[in-house]
């Protein structure tokens, strides 16, 4: 039988908490072969390690988010080794760096509420001690990037790097950047989101990667898939903003399928061999 992977998700996410038995539900009957679920925080850890354990499916992922850098504890560091060595599936992210939360995020963005907003040098001695750990242990790691993919490129080029390669996520850089990322040892998630009318660049990118780097995410509860293409949908938020529902993860494939102008057989064998080459089994 034909499985989905999602390179990229949120399972922990408290927004996704009312909805949760639903959600398993419905991804049992897709089905959802593997979801790496990323943790962000020392806080959500644990949640992501408790997922885990009663979902096989689930490939836990701790890391520092770059939006989290500026309010982690001081013991952050050896909490992130002690949670890798107490879990032997896990795997590394989300971690990276992100300039957008200093020059282009609102003061008033709900999300970044009550966070010390860290700067790119704090962000990048946490990304680099990050990345150092997951190239000693050959883990696979997942990286976010906003407005920082010359830094990221700087970073990555000069630093020790998993021999498996990493994961930049809902990649939206350039198509010349990606050749460079690519030498690197970079696979490239695709997003739903970029399914919007407004993200053609995006997608025009998507259509010349190498298809032996590709995987496919949700990121779910965020960037929602645009609602044609959201056969799945929650509970909004309070504000009103949409919730992505993991399972729209077979929108995303179907999305990618008609980018590549492949059968989605082709792709979801392709995708799969990928998922395991960098994630593994």
């Amino acid at each position: 039988m034909l499985s989905f992977f999602d390179a990229h998700n949120h399972l922990q996410d408290a927004w996704l908490s009312p909805h949760r038995n639903q959600i398993f539900t419905d991804l049992k009957q897709i089905p959802l072969a593997a979801a790496v679920v990323n943790g962000t925080a020392e806080s959500d850890w644990p949640d992501v390690t408790a997922l885990a354990e009663a979902h096989p499916f689930i490939r836990p992922s701790y890391g520092l988010h770059p939006w989290n850098v500026g309010n982690a504890g001081a013991a952050w560091r050896d909490r992130l080794q002690f949670t890798l060595d107490s879990n032997p599936r896990a795997v590394i992210g989300e971690i990276g760096l992100d300039r957008w939360i200093l020059e282009r995020a609102r003061p008033d963005d709900s999300r970044l509420m009550g966070l010390r907003r860290a700067s790119l040098v704090e962000q990048r001695e946490a990304f680099l001690w990050q990345l150092e750990i997951a190239a000693q242990r050959n883990l696979p790691v997942t990286l976010h990037c906003i407005d920082a993919w010359g830094a990221l490129l700087d970073a990555l080029r000069n630093a020790v790097r998993p021999a498996r390669g990493f994961l930049l996520h809902a990649y939206a850089g350039s198509a010349e950047l990606a050749r460079e990322f690519a030498a690197l040892g970079a696979y490239f998630s695709f997003n739903g989101y970029f399914l919007g009318k407004r993200h053609a660049p995006k997608r025009a990118t998507f259509a010349t990667l190498p298809l032996d780097r590709l995987l496919v995410e949700t990121d779910a509860p965020a960037m929602p898939p645009p609602p044609e293409h959201r056969p799945y949908s929650l509970t909004g938020l309070a504000d009103g903003n949409p919730l992505n529902h993991p399972a729209n993860i077979v929108a995303v494939y179907a999305g990618l399928t008609a980018l590549r102008d492949l059968p989605v057989e082709s792709l979801i064998r392709q995708v799969d061999e990928n998922f395991q080459r960098l994630f593994g089994p």
